[in-house]
């Protein structure tokens, strides 16, 4: 993998010019940044609200004229909410289908139904993982915890002990791989490829899971014992008469993916653009045609085939869209951030530092998102900043390296989650832990998890 040496304005970067000096935007940055950090952990004001006075405060300590930077900020919110937006509205309504349907409690219940005991945190880890592939880290971790006591009470496991491996599973599909918001955001300001990013990101998950998921969880369960709670019986679980079969599901949750990969695969494989093949494929794998099909589909297979009347599904689609709002709106703020980032040569002014010091543009993406992850308590919000610092810094890197940056930013923002993330007290109710044992468990599982990420990128970054 090179490094920055590659990056120089003269090799073929489009670089934006700083509009000030490096110490006036330094600071303009940092400013907007530390503004960022204690409007969102101390004044607990929403990340929307915060993302819109960051980009403004970088514009206006940078110089700029206000209504220039109100537009550069309006322009890239436009942009990311018409790019990245519709992508995770698809993405919510497909995974509201799989979950009412009962497809995910399909999938559950063929692959933990089917393991011995020993197999069982392995099991989980896959559960983790597909259920991880369409839906939110929060969405998936509710539907799976009913299964997780289940489980518990039943083998007389550790909560931890099979908890970690589903919880790795989730966290890792949130960090890697789309349509999660993070990595679709990084995605769209990084100008990677949408197909090249899910495949590579789905080998830079399995062996992240398993060092994460069971073989840490094995650990974990030893030194944190924890019975299902009595006062959650798991055992009366609602099931649903006629969901979709296992095959149908996988089939379902998979195509999106599938045509996704197809696309990449034939734009490698067929060099002639003109290949009627090939422009099929292009256009059947372009993100947003692939995720339309795959809910198209999912109406048919999670709707219409297990029972639900034309006004059942435009209900579960409806329903699908309220509790993204607010995701969505942070993206979209994270877009116009991004742009008066960019519009006043604040990643230039990284790129050209990094070059100085000859590091690894892997290691510096993953970097940045842990120290906005560890300021902010957010993932969505560490991918976001730190993809728009790095926008300008990618010059003429090739496909697989930039796909490769999206990854070591996705890896960083699930470093340590701690006091100041939703998900570390999310766990801890449900795992009914202490704060002490909740760091030991969770917070160590999300730190291995991206520490072995950074390292399986830095390994492919070898080879590509």
């Amino acid at each position: 993998m090179s490094t920055l040496t590659a990056l120089l304005p003269m090799a073929g970067g489009d670089l934006i010019e700083p509009v000030a000096s490096g110490g006036q935007l330094v600071f303009a940055a940092l400013a907007a940044i530390a503004l960022l950090v204690v409007l969102i952990t101390v004044v607990k004001i929403h990340p929307f609200i915060a993302l819109i006075l960051g980009g403004l405060t970088v514009g206006i300590l940078a110089g700029v004229n206000v209504n220039d930077v109100l537009a550069s900020f309006t322009g890239g919110f436009g942009t990311t909410a018409a790019g990245v937006g519709v992508l995770i509205a698809l993405g919510a309504m497909f995974a509201k289908l799989l979950a009412d349907s009962g497809g995910a409690d399909q999938i559950v219940d063929t692959i933990v139904g089917r393991s011995s005991e020993r197999m069982l945190p392995w099991a989980m880890a896959a559960v983790g993982a597909i259920i991880g592939l369409p839906m939110f880290f929060e969405i998936g971790l509710v539907l799976l915890m009913p299964v997780i006591y289940l489980v518990a009470r039943r083998t007389g496991l550790s909560l931890i002990t099979l908890g970690i491996p589903a919880l790795a599973g989730l966290s890792a599909m949130h960090g890697f791989v789309p349509p999660h918001p993070g990595p679709v955001a990084a995605i769209g300001f990084l100008g990677a490829d949408l197909g090249l990013t899910l495949g590579l990101g789905l080998v830079v998950a399995i062996p992240t899971i398993i060092v994460s998921g069971p073989l840490f969880g094995a650990l974990a369960g030893r030194w944190v014992v924890v019975e299902a709670p009595s006062t959650y019986d798991a055992d009366e679980r609602t099931e649903v008469d006629d969901r979709p079969s296992f095959a149908v599901t996988i089939a379902t949750v998979l195509l999106p993916v599938v045509l996704m990969l197809g696309k990449s695969l034939a734009d490698i494989v067929i060099d002639d653009e003109d290949n009627t093949l090939r422009q099929v494929l292009d256009v059947l794998g372009s993100p947003f045609v692939a995720l339309l099909i795959g809910t198209i589909v999912a109406m048919v297979t999670f709707g219409y085939a297990v029972g639900m009347n034309l006004q059942k599904v435009s209900d579960v689609l409806g329903e699908s869209l309220p509790p993204i709002a607010g995701i969505l709106l942070i993206v979209a703020a994270g877009g116009g951030f991004k742009q008066v980032l960019v519009d006043t040569g604040v990643g230039t002014l990284l790129a050209e530092w990094a070059l100085d010091a000859n590091v690894s543009i892997l290691l510096l993406g993953w970097v940045l998102a842990v120290l906005i992850r560890l300021a902010t308590g957010s993932a969505t919000i560490a991918t976001i900043t730190a993809a728009t610092l790095m926008q300008s810094a990618i010059g003429d890197l090739s496909s697989p390296e930039i796909s490769l940056l999206v990854l070591a930013i996705g890896a960083g923002s699930v470093f340590f989650s701690h006091v100041n993330d939703a998900g570390f007290w999310l766990v801890k109710g449900y795992f009914n832990l202490s704060v002490r044992d909740t760091i030991r468990t969770w917070s160590l599982m999300e730190t291995i998890l991206s520490v072995s990420g950074l390292i399986v990128v830095l390994l492919l970054g070898l080879v590509v």
